[in-house]
């Protein structure tokens, strides 16, 4: 795939949602869901402007049966109900000649696919909207399809066509004078920049934004701005320069799931700083905002690793029971995050014996799951355990420097305020 519009795939199309039946028992709901999920593209694809159109009789066949699967699959969640939606708005726009009636529904499967982490099928629907749509799609849902087409990609680690589908959201917005979505398109492009590694270039870019944002009053940019030009300055070992970007991102997010998103970095950032308390404040505030359940598993996890810093072993064993409650249903990097801090905590309770046990399960899982960098940490903590009893030594190496600035004080005083 190309900046363009999506070529019609070689072989057979949507042939991604059939890889179910390869991971999974033939009779489990999963791979019924995927052959409806194939058999409802492929509906979808009668509509294409660049194949020859069907005759009534034809479609009214197909609708039927389609829409005779899907309705046996009612029951099976919300991913059904998503399939029932679009074949019934696909029926529509045939008949209605409005191929913008389709898109809503195809996004919505998109969106719901990426959450499920079905990146590649995600993919499919988002480029089947945008080569069946092309030019007859309104102007918003063109640059919406190719931005989350860019940011499914940049999930995959598929860089280059990241940047391709951020380009292309970017260029339809410059043609239609839509300041707002060539800015969105740059933050795509600082992500990409960001997870590629490439921590000045994305610094760079982060402050372009973050000025254009100001000078256009682009509240929602300036926001995004602010926190991933604090990840970065964190990541590029300047989390005192950091800390005052996240809190100003908290500050303009106008939603809770993502001031809870940057206030998790910023306790992260704090607790990396030796600032415990603070970092508690912040974290603690995630669980009171209606967060996900990953940036709560996540809050717990680090609320661990401040209570055995400070040497509580009741905080420490009270958040641990909370998230082992819970961390099967983790992503393998939390779980092995997990693991890795309860043997940090372990081996600071001069438990030794069982904080070998923890960190030898954080191997395995991220062994078995290719996180090679933390696989290195977690040798290298094994090899020495004995010095991981007084990690501080090198977790609050900035603290003498850092702690007495004028904006760190600040924001500690302000969570403490938010905390009141």
């Amino acid at each position: 795939m190309t900046n363009k519009t999506p070529s019609r795939p070689a072989g057979l199309p949507h042939a991604v949602f059939l890889q179910r039946v390869a991971d999974e028992p033939a009779a489990s709901p999963d791979v019924r869901l995927g052959q409806g999920a194939f058999l409802t593209l492929r509906f979808v694809d009668l509509l294409s402007p660049d194949r020859e159109p069907p005759t009534p009789d034809v479609f009214r066949y197909q609708w039927a049966a389609t829409e005779r699967y899907c309705a046996e699959l009612a029951g099976e969640g919300t991913e059904a109900s998503h399939l029932s939606g679009i074949v019934r708005a696909t029926g529509e726009a045939h008949t209605a000649g409005d191929i913008t009636l389709v898109a809503p529904a195809l996004f919505a499967y998109a969106l719901y696919l990426e959450q499920e982490s079905h990146f590649e099928e995600a993919c499919d629907a988002l480029e089947t909207m945008i080569r069946i749509g092309q030019e007859r799609l309104a102007v918003s849902d063109r640059i919406s399809a190719w931005w989350r087409l860019g940011r499914v990609r940049r999930l995959q680690t598929d860089f280059d066509l990241a940047d391709a589908a951020f380009t292309e959201a970017g260029r339809i917005a410059a043609d239609h004078h839509d300041r707002l979505s060539v800015l969105l398109s740059q933050v795509g492009h600082c992500n990409v920049l960001h997870f590629r590694g490439n921590l000045a270039g994305a610094e760079t870019a982060w402050r372009a934004v973050l000025a254009d944002a100001i000078a256009e009053r682009f509240r929602m940019v300036e926001a995004q701005a602010e926190h991933g030009l604090g990840n970065i300055l964190v990541r590029r070992g300047q989390a005192h320069e950091g800390v005052p970007h996240l809190w100003r991102s908290y500050e303009l997010y106008e939603d809770e799931a993502t001031q809870a998103r940057a206030m998790g970095d910023l306790g992260l950032a704090l607790l990396s700083l030796g600032q415990v308390e603070a970092a508690e404040r912040a974290l603690q505030h995630v669980l009171r905002c209606r967060a996900t359940p990953e940036l709560v598993a996540n809050a717990m996890i680090e609320l661990m690793s401040c209570a055995s810093f400070r040497r509580d072993r009741v905080s420490f064993e009270r958040w641990r029971e909370r998230v082992f409650a819970n961390h099967h249903h983790c992503a393998p990097n939390m779980r092995a995050d997990y693991h890795l801090k309860a043997g940090i905590g372990f081996a600071r309770f001069e438990n030794l014996r069982r904080a070998e046990s923890e960190l030898a399960l954080a191997h395995d899982i991220a062994v078995a799951h290719d996180l090679n960098e933390m696989v290195f940490r977690i040798e290298r903590m094994l090899g020495g355990l004995t010095t991981c009893g007084a990690p501080e030594d090198t977790e609050s190496a900035a603290v003498d420097t850092a702690i007495q600035t004028e904006s760190l004080r600040e924001v500690s005083a302000s969570l403490a305020a938010l905390e009141t």
